[in-house]
C-alpha cells in the first residue's frame, strides 16, 4: 500500500511545488489594482455638407496636427459666394446712382432756399401775395422730404451691403471648413467615410487617438483611497510575454469622486459586486501598449 500511494503523493507534491513557485515563493508583491489601457480618442466630423473629394485619413497611419485630412466639394458654396458678390456690386451701383440724385436734390434745395428767402422778404414788403410765398415754401419742404427719403434709402442700401458682407464671410467660413484639418496628432483608429460619399454636417469621418501617452483605468476600493493622490508616482505592469511582466512608471492623473460597481472585465481578488472607485494613471507609450490591453498597478506605498 505504501508503494502504491507513492505516485499520487509525488503528483501532489509536484502540484504544491508549482503553486509555490507561482505564488508563495514569488519575490514580486501582488498588484494593488487592475484595469485596461485606454487613450484619448477624438472623433472628427464633417462641418459642412457635400461630396468627399479626398480623404487622407487611413486606419493605422499617423496624422500630424493641422494636416488637411478630408476635402469636401465646395462648388455650390463658391457659386453662392459669386452670387453674393454680384448682389453687393448691384447695391453699390445703386448707391452711386442715389448719391447723384441726392446731389441734384441738394442743389435744388439751395435754389429753393434762396427763392424762399427772397419771397419772404417781398412778402414782408407786401410786394407778393401770401399764396406765392406758401407755394415757394411748400416746394422747399417737398425737396427736403425727397432728400430725407433718399438718405433713408441710402442707409438701407448700406445695411443690405453689410448683411451681404456678413453672408459672404459665412460662406467663406463654410468653404474653409470643407477642408477638414486634423485636430490632434495621433494614429487613425477607424475611418467612417470614403471618397465619393456625400456627408452631412456633424457626420463622423474618422476617429484618431494620441497613442504616445496612454491611460490605465484601474479600480480601487474605499480602503485604498486614503493612500493615493493625484500626481502620485506608481508602478504600472503589463504583459511582456506569457510568463513575465514589464514595469513602467506612471502618474495618477485622476481619481473618481463617485463609487461604482466593479466592471465585469476587471479581474480582482474582491467580489465584482463591491463598490470601487475608478483611477486613471498616465503612462508613456513606446508602442508596446495598445488600447484595451490589461494592466496592473502598484501604488508604491511604504
Amino acid at each position: 500500500m505504501h508503494f502504491m500511494n507513492m505516485p499520487r503523493i509525488s503528483g501532489y507534491l509536484a502540484l504544491c511545488l508549482a503553486v509555490l513557485l507561482l505564488h508563495g515563493c514569488s519575490d514580486h508583491p501582488s498588484s494593488d489594482a487592475y484595469g485596461n489601457f485606454e487613450a484619448t480618442e477624438t472623433i472628427v466630423s464633417a462641418e459642412g455638407n457635400g461630396r468627399i473629394i479626398e480623404i487622407t485619413a487611413t486606419e493605422g497611419e499617423a496624422l500630424a496636427e493641422g494636416l488637411v485630412a478630408v476635402v469636401i466639394d465646395t462648388t455650390q458654396l463658391h457659386l453662392q459666394a459669386e452670387e453674393i458678390d454680384a448682389q453687393i456690386l448691384g447695391r453699390k451701383a445703386g448707391k452711386k446712382t442715389l448719391a447723384s440724385q441726392i446731389a441734384v436734390l441738394e442743389q435744388r434745395k439751395k435754389n429753393a432756399a434762396r427763392d424762399k428767402a427772397r419771397f419772404e422778404r417781398l412778402f414782408r414788403q407786401r410786394a407778393v401775395a401770401r399764396k406765392q410765398l406758401d407755394d415757394i415754401t411748400d416746394s422747399y419742404r417737398v425737396i427736403e422730404k425727397e432728400i430725407d427719403a433718399a438718405a433713408t434709402e441710402n442707409r438701407s442700401i448700406d445695411e443690405e451691403i453689410k448683411a451681404l458682407g456678413a453672408r459672404k464671410k459665412e460662406v467663406e467660413d463654410m468653404i474653409s471648413r470643407s477642408l477638414v484639418r486634423n485636430p490632434v496628432e495621433g494614429i487613425v483608429l477607424v475611418r467612417y467615410a470614403e471618397p465619393g460619399e456625400v456627408v452631412a454636417y456633424g457626420q463622423p469621418l474618422y476617429k484618431i487617438a494620441d497613442l504616445n501617452r496612454m491611460y490605465l483605468r484601474a479600480y480601487v476600493d474605499g480602503t485604498q483611497l486614503p493612500d493615493i493622490t493625484t500626481g502620485q508616482k506608481v508602478t504600472v505592469l503589463f504583459d511582456r510575454d506569457r510568463t513575465t511582466n514589464r514595469a513602467i512608471e506612471g502618474t495618477i492623473f485622476w481619481i473618481s469622486s463617485k463609487a461604482e460597481f466593479t466592471p465585469k472585465i476587471i479581474q480582482t481578488k474582491e467580489d465584482r459586486v463591491n463598490l470601487v472607485y475608478a483611477v486613471k494613471i498616465s503612462v508613456p507609450n513606446d508602442g508596446a501598449l495598445k488600447i484595451g490591453m490589461p494592466g496592473e498597478v502598484r501604488f508604491n506605498i511604504e
